[in-house]
Order: structure tokens, then sequence, then C-alpha cells
């Protein structure tokens, strides 16, 4: 996952915030397929420290333990430290689940490319 100027010190257990209010996000790898693809091109908004993050929203966050990778995940719940994030793919386990709870720095608001628009819910629900 890569994105524009998202580098800043200061925020939640020492994870970088974004430096500005919005930024666009390219996805790499698979871990969010269906819902998004690498290459996926995301409007993402930033997330500021006492904002509330719900279940299920697409997110980009990062772990304590990663502070310098950034990943798009979706919330499964908020959990001491940050919140607990998996990705839709369940044969990719680079989320949560390897490196503990992440820091929400950001709210994905939708997809810009290649096919713009509000983002699915997560594949295993109706």
């Amino acid at each position: 996952m890569s994105s524009g100027d998202t580098s800043e010190a200061g925020g939640p257990a020492g994870v970088a915030t974004l430096v500005t209010p919005w930024v666009v996000a390219r996805v790499a790898g698979p871990s969010m397929t269906p819902t998004v693809r690498s290459g996926d091109r995301l409007l993402v908004r930033r997330v500021a420290r006492g904002d509330t993050v719900g279940e299920d929203a697409v997110v980009l966050a990062r772990f304590p333990a990663r502070p310098k990778l950034l990943v798009v995940k979706r919330v499964r719940s908020a959990v001491p430290g940050g919140h607990w994030v998996e990705g839709d793919n369940p044969f990719v386990a680079d989320d949560s689940r390897a490196f503990g709870p992440a820091v929400v720095v950001g709210r994905v608001v939708g997809r810009l490319w290649p096919r713009p628009g509000r983002l699915a819910r997560r594949p295993d629900q109706p």
C-alpha cells in the first residue's frame, strides 16, 4: 500500500499520522480482495485523535510493531491499544492476526480508480 504525504511523528503509540486531511492511497497486494484490488486508488480522509471508527469501516492503518507500513483493512472491533483490523481475503493474514491491534490513521471514503464509487460490504455479509 502506498499513498501521498503520510508521515508525521506524534501519533498514538508513536505511530505516524497523516499530514494532510485527504490522501489518495494506491493499494498493493491481495489482502482486501474482492472489495479492493491491487492497483485501486482510494480516497482517504484523515482520522483525528478521538474520532470514532465503526466496525466494518475500511481504513488506512499502521501497526505499532511495523510503524512505517500503511495498510488498507476492515475494522472488526475496537480493542485496547487501537482497533482489530483484518483483510477481506481470508487467505492473507497480514493484519491484526499477525501484528496485533492497529492504529487507524484514515477512513476510506471511496474508490477513485478504476471503478469509482463506494466500497462494498464485507463479502461474508448479505
